[in-house]
Parts: structure tokens; sequence; C-alpha cells
């Protein structure tokens, strides 16, 4: 090709040369093109067609044309310029002319642009870049052109990122034109492995700014959120809890985890993003929790469990942002409940579309309950609430269930015509899973099972001192499951009984699944529906809550929450006759001054015995840290962060928990195809400031050889 062009423009000194001089020091107009080889143009860029030849001469026996064919940096076309001056083209002299009148006002004084040195001029083109992506990533705009999946259309439909180069450029960017106007016609403005590099630096820039703070207070837990796929993969968002400098709980959101390989390939790459990429020690992480749910969870809990192998204080804990009796449930692997909890999403996702769709359930109420206006004005308002995440999320379900089945049945019907196909269709398949007796026994077992942790999950989301005595009443509620548990025949009875008769009133058949009988052959003997549901749902959910709940609540936990006592308020309560050596134990190594901890401990309990009369005692573990007088108790202080960190505390300040609410919503608005994992995190720590300057300077480090590569369309 490049032979081909140099014979057609006459140029046999250049004939030796070889492709990659050629391209880098010599250029060719796009006016000796025929415009059906031209693809795009811009002021500043043009992209042909592969095969494109030069034609067009304005000397047709001289074919070309010296100044856009030459660089004056180089000695061949120096040259080459002295030998054609005798015969100067016509896009010279407009060129020369257009030079003079730029660089030259009316008093003829000199006003041609300072040379800028191609360092200089390096940095910011690459500020420039980052510039771009930075703008684009916290406004949650994709990278790439709505056509990119399809390359018959990518030419008339290009990246959003090379549009708003483009566009920059001729808003009068200066430093991008210049990189531009003097380089190929077909290099791109950021090659695909530029642009990845370029993510990744930005990557490491908010990390660095997030973790500063996190490094200051040593201490931090780990919240691994729900499997979500990002740029056609599977991985678990990360989020690291900690206390900050003005002692308030901060969650931030740090990044995405493959999802991919055997449980010890997940611990290691896990340990190694807070290690590597946070650069956080493990010796410090105090807390984890996860809130993956269905086949998902056993896999992320068993990492999670091998972490605290490794690093006992890493104790295992329910995430305050989901209630406890969710969290049992969604743990739960069984085909009956994965029903149930899917169609709760379901329906959450549904009725939150539109406010006609929860006006027609309000209407569903109404029939039901019409001779118990009481009882159907307080589920109108758990309607109102979230109820599908609610600590009586399943009691709320099964009061429902007639007024769901009645508006779903309305909806699909559609007499007036008032909804749409979509809405009809999704009514429909609600309403088939709500009309399920397996559905229906499901959602009485669990009802039943995990009332017994109703109360005892809603103080652990409950104010300070009803999350510490909360930890001393598992026991009875494990005492309590494990009763239902050794008399499981006669519990089974009573909930079978109960899901029949709601089947009945809904005119739903009592039968096996379906899916019961295409798993095992015939046997000649038919199982009685009693039977099979007390083996497959009422045993292995009663089981698995009370391995979950001891689980979640091991000794080091117990021990950590008993440790509030040393909030004020829950001194008070407990007449200052608190045992904390033996609770606290466990973190002696945290501690500043472990020897001197009993007699400060003493101190501190006389402190508030005595020292405060009519006084009200801080009864948070934040508003006891802002004390003024509480740096007299180095070791209190020390001990109170620590436990701070644990992720069943609940973020008090909303300026602190918005990364979850922040990739919720970039989860919903972003289709899957446009999602980047480097773009959301750029989204969700949107608070963040960015020095570019800073970037620039850590790219060149990380790629000192990288250079814009020449890529043809």
């Amino acid at each position: 090709m490049c032979k081909k062009w140099v014979e057609n423009c006459s140029r046999s000194d250049l004939k030796d040369k070889t492709p990659d001089h050629l391209n880098k020091y010599h250029r060719l107009c796009a006016r000796h093109f025929e415009p059906n080889l031209i693809t795009k143009t811009s002021p500043f860029r043009t992209v042909l067609k592969d095969n494109a030849i030069p034609t067009i001469f304005d000397n047709p026996s001289l074919k070309r044309s010296n100044n856009e064919t030459e660089n004056m940096d180089a000695p061949e076309a120096k040259k080459s310029k002295a030998d054609s001056q005798s015969e100067p083209a016509k896009d010279n002299s407009e060129a020369t002319t257009k030079e003079i009148s730029e660089s030259k006002n009316g008093d003829g004084v000199d006003r041609s642009p300072q040379v800028i040195d191609e360092e200089t001029l390096n940095k910011e083109y690459l500020k420039s870049l980052f510039d771009v992506v930075v703008m684009m990533g916290t406004q949650n705009i994709p990278l790439h052109g709505h056509s990119d999946k399809e390359p018959r259309s990518k030419s008339f439909t290009p990246s959003n990122f090379q549009a708003l180069l483009e566009y920059r450029i001729n808003a009068g960017d200066e430093f991008l034109r210049k990189k531009f106007e003097g380089s190929p016609v077909n290099l791109e403005y950021c090659s695909s492995t530029q642009l990845q590099q370029m993510l990744e630096v930005i990557e490491n820039c908010v990390r660095e700014e997030l973790m500063a703070e996190v490094k200051e207070g040593r201490f931090f837990s780990l919240v691994v959120d729900n499997l979500v796929e990002i740029g056609g993969e599977s991985r678990l968002p990360l989020f690291i809890r900690f206390v900050d400098k003005t002692n308030w709980l901060r969650e931030e959101f740090v990044g995405f985890l493959p999802f991919e390989g055997d449980v010890e390939a997940i611990t290691k790459r896990l340990i190694g993003e807070v290690t590597e990429k946070c650069g956080l020690d493990m010796q410090y992480c105090r807390g984890q929790a996860y809130l993956c749910s269905g086949v998902s969870a056993m896999k992320v809990k068993a990492v999670v469990a091998r972490i605290a192998e490794l690093h006992p204080l890493a104790v295992l804990t329910p995430c305050s942002s989901c209630s406890l009796n969710i969290c049992l449930a969604n743990t739960m692997t069984f085909t009956g409940v994965h029903l149930v909890m899917s169609t709760l999403k379901k329906l959450d996702v549904f009725f939150s579309k539109s406010p006609l769709l929860q006006n027609q359930l309000e209407s569903a109420i109404s029939i039901y309950y019409q001779g118990n206006e009481e009882k159907a004005n307080v589920l109108k308002g758990a309607c109102y609430s979230k109820w599908t995440e609610q600590h009586d999320t399943f009691e709320v379900a099964v009061d429902l269930l007639e007024s769901l089945l009645l508006c779903m049945d309305s909806i699909h019907d559609n007499e007036d015509h008032k909804w749409s196909d979509e809405v009809a269709h999704n009514a429909f398949v609600i309403s088939e899973a709500l009309a399920d007796f397996e559905f229906v026994m499901t959602l009485v077992v669990l009802k039943n099972t995990l009332s017994f942790s109703r109360a005892f999950g809603k103080n652990l989301q409950g104010q300070t001192n009803e999350v510490f005595f909360a930890s001393s009443s598992l026991t009875a509620v494990l005492h309590s499951l494990n009763e239902v548990y050794e008399n499981i025949e006669v519990y089974h009875e009573f909930w079978f009984e109960e899901a029949v008769n709601l089947a009945a009133a809904l005119e739903i058949p009592v039968k096996v699944p379906r899916l019961y009988f295409r798993k095992r052959p015939t046997s000649g003997e038919e199982i009685q529906p009693e039977i099979y549901y007390k083996e497959q749902v009422t045993l292995p959910v009663v089981s698995h809550a009370i391995k979950e709940l001891s689980d979640l609540f091991s000794e080091n936990h117990l021990k950590a929450l008993k440790s509030l006592s040393l909030v004020p308020a829950i001194m008070g309560q407990l007449k200052f006759n608190t045992a904390e050596e033996t609770s606290v134990d466990i973190y002696k190594d945290d501690l500043l001054n472990p020897d001197t901890f009993p007699a400060e401990l003493h101190c501190w309990k006389i402190k508030w015995k005595h020292g405060t009369k009519d006084v009200v005692l801080p009864s948070t573990i934040y508003e006891t840290l802002q004390l003024s007088d509480v740096k007299f108790f180095p070791n209190v202080c020390a001990l109170l962060k620590v436990l701070y960190n644990l992720p069943v505390f609940a973020l008090t300040n909303d300026k602190c928990s918005t990364a979850k609410q922040r990739l919720t919503a970039y989860l919903e608005d972003t289709p899957v195809h446009h999602r980047n994992k480097s773009m959301a995190l750029f989204y969700i720590n949107c608070a963040i400031k960015h020095d570019l300057d800073s970037m620039v300077e850590k790219y060149l480090k990380m790629y000192p050889d990288s250079e814009p590569s020449e890529n043809r369309d």
C-alpha cells in the first residue's frame, strides 16, 4: 500500500523508505482521495477505507503536493522541499498565506503561538483524556456506543468516549488538537489498550483516596454484597467498613471481586484485593458479613469461614442493612424457599413501577378485609414500607396472600384494558407462583420457624442497648428452635394444617411438586404431601435456621457484643455491675496499653457512677467517642472503635451510607452490556476529589513506554 502511494505521488526519493518511516514522517492531504474512499471526517481527523489510494492531484505530471506530503523535521523531506521550490503547489501557497495571517497582527507584530515541548504536550493530552474518562464515570455515561456489539453499524455510531474527545477538540482543546493534527490520519484518539491502562490508574487513585483514612484508623470490616454481572463475568461487590477520623462509621465501595474458581481461589483473590489493591493489613480485619443469596451464598460463606480460620478476630456477623430473618432465608438453597424469595422480589419490583398498581392492591385488601378495617389499614400501611425486606415479611405475606392473588388475577384478566401487555404478563407469572401449594407451604413454614428469631433480629437493628441485650437472648432463641426440631412431627402437623386451610381458601390443590416426580423414577408408591413437605421443607428449614444462627453468633462475636457494656448508658442500666475484663480479652492486642486496662476501666466506671449526676449518659458508641475527655481513657477509646467496625452496627449518618445506594442505582440504570467495573467504581465514589495531574504522573510512572497506537478502523 505504501509503495503504491509513493508511486502515485511520484516520490522516487521515498521508494526505499520503510512503511513505519513513511507513516511517521510523511503526510498526505485527504483531498487527494476520492470522496467514496473516506469513511469519517472531522476538523482534525480523517479515516480512510483500507484500500484507499490517492488519485487526485493539481498537477497530473507531478502528482504530489509538497507541503502536504513532507514533514519538515525529516532530513529527506527538507532536501525534497529545496528541490521543488521552483514549482510551488497551490495548496502550499494557501497554507503559507494562512500561517502568515495567523501569526501576525495588523501592526506587523509577530503573534505566532509559543512552541510547546513534546513532554508538556503529552502530559496535557493525557490530562484531557483523564478528564473525559472521570466525567463519564461520575455521570454514568457508558464508554461504548449503542452499536458496539454490531460491527456493521459501528461506522456511523462511534463509541461515546471517542465522540466526546472529538467534541472536546471542536470546542477548543488546543492540546488535543495539537496532538492529533500532525499525527497519522488513522491514529485513534485513544486506543483500547491505553484506555484500559487509564482506567486502572484512576481505580488506583480512587482506592488510595478511600483507604487513606482506613489506614489511619487501622481497623476495618469486610462486607460482600449480592452477586452481579459486570463485563460478562459474575462478580461480588466488596465494601469496607471503618471508623473515620470524626468517629463516624462509614461504608465505602472498593471494587468487584471475580467469582470464579473454588473456595480457596476466591479466598486468595479476596485477600489479595484487600492487601494488594487496597493496601490494608488483614490482621486488622475485625468483622465480616455477606448478603448473598441462594447457591452463591454457600460458596461465599465457605470463603468467609476460611478467612475466619486465617484471621480469627475477623468474626462473621449479620449485616445491619438486611433484617436477620431475610438473611436467614436468603442463605437457604431449598427449592421451595427459592420460590418464595424470588417471588417476593418480583412483587417488590412489580408494585414499584406505578402507583396505579399499588392502588389495585389496596382495593383487593379492602375487599378481603371488609369486616376488619383496622387490619386492612395495617396491611395497606405495610405495602408502603418495603414489606418484602422487613423482620415480619413472612407474617405479612401470609396475611396478604389472598389479596395479592386477587390483585394479580385482576390485572392479568385486564378486562378494561387498563394495563399494558408486559404488566399483564408479569402479573400472570406472579399469580402462577402464588397459586402453587409448594409456595404456600414453604411460606407458612418460614413464617412459623423464623417467628422465634423475629424479636431477636429486630433488636439487633435497634439502639445500642438493644443490641447489647439481644446478645443475651440468643440462647433462648436457639433453645426454642431446638425444641421445634426435637418435636418436628407435632409442629409440622400444625403447620401443614395451616397451609392446607390457606390453600383451600384460595382454591389451590394440595399436591407434591411436579419436579419431584421428574427427578425420581416411578416406584409404585405415591408419597403423601404431608410426608414430602416434612422431609423437603419443614425439617431442612428448621435445621438450617439453627445452624446459621450458631455460625453468625460465634463465641467471639458474642464476647464483642457483651463489650458494649463500656457504653455509659448501658453501664447505668446494669447498675455499673459489669465484668468487661473477660469479654474484651480477645481484643487485648488491640489496646494501646493492655496492662493498665483494668485500672483504666475502674476509673471509667467511677467517672460515670459518681461524677455525672443529673447528666444524660451517652447511649451510643459514637456519642461516647465524641466526649472531650475520652482521650484520657485511651484503652476504652481504642476498644470502642474496634467494636464499632463490626457490620452488625447500623450506619447512622446518611452521608456515610450512600455507597450501597449508588451501587443499586448503577445496576438498575445501566444495561448489562454497558457495565464496566472501573466506571462503576468512579460513579459510586463520585464524591472523591480527582487530581488529574497526579493521575497523569502515576500513568507515566506505571506505563513509561506507552504511546498512542496507530489503528485503522
